[in-house]
């Protein structure tokens, strides 16, 4: 039994595509709940910029014998955390949404807190919670989405696997300083030694 010549099928997408020109990139053949599907995204937006003020944040805090190697590692997820940002304001806008980065009710959309921290050790430890917390919920907006959002899953999909790099290199740096002994606080520092009662004094003869 001959099939449906797939040349018919093209034409349909064409006509249809004609029709809703003005809907972007939603066709006939998304299947997901859109709205949700934006709001899901938007609080992953809000995730992601809390994640980059608070690497930022970290970044110039950051001091200690220990210290560069951590800033470097902050600066660059800092960096990264942007730029998921970035891909899902642009995919919000695909969805015929809009990404909603007014700082008001942020933190309350956000998954991830902004913790400061109050050493080296502690800034490293709230980004590892974070991160975290960003990796089962991302999961579960993968589960959710599912078969009926390809582009979306992808994209979180690729945004989860840095997430997972993240945390990684924030337990290795967790573990190295721990082995290295980084004080909990930078050290003060020590008031100078008084002089012995006995300074100056020599053998007696």
């Amino acid at each position: 039994m001959a099939s449906k010549p797939f040349l018919t099928d093209i034409e349909a997408i064409r006509k249809r595509a004609r029709e809703h020109i003005d809907q972007g990139a939603i066709t006939a053949g998304y299947t997901a709940d859109r709205e949700t599907v934006i709001k899901l995204l938007n609080e992953a937006l809000a995730t992601e910029i809390v994640c980059t003020l608070r690497y930022k944040y970290h970044y110039y805090m950051a001091s200690g014998i220990h210290s560069q190697a951590v800033k470097a590692e902050f600066l660059e997820h800092a960096q990264q955390e942007q730029e998921h940002a970035d891909r899902i304001a642009e995919r919000i806008t695909q969805l015929d949404g809009k990404p909603n980065f007014n700082p008001d009710g942020l933190l309350s959309r956000a998954h991830a807190d902004y913790a400061e921290g109050a050493d080296l050790l502690d800034m490293i430890k709230e980004d590892l919670i974070a991160e975290r917390i960003a990796i089962d919920t991302y999961r579960a907006i993968i589960e959710y989405i599912g078969s009926d959002d390809p582009t979306t899953r992808r994209i979180m999909e690729e945004v989860l696997a840095q997430e997972e790099e993240h945390a990684e290199d924030m337990a290795t740096l967790l573990a190295q300083l721990g082995e290295k002994g980084e004080p909990a606080r930078p050290a003060q520092a020590q008031p100078a030694a008084q002089p012995s009662s006995n300074a100056g004094s020599g053998w007696q003869h």
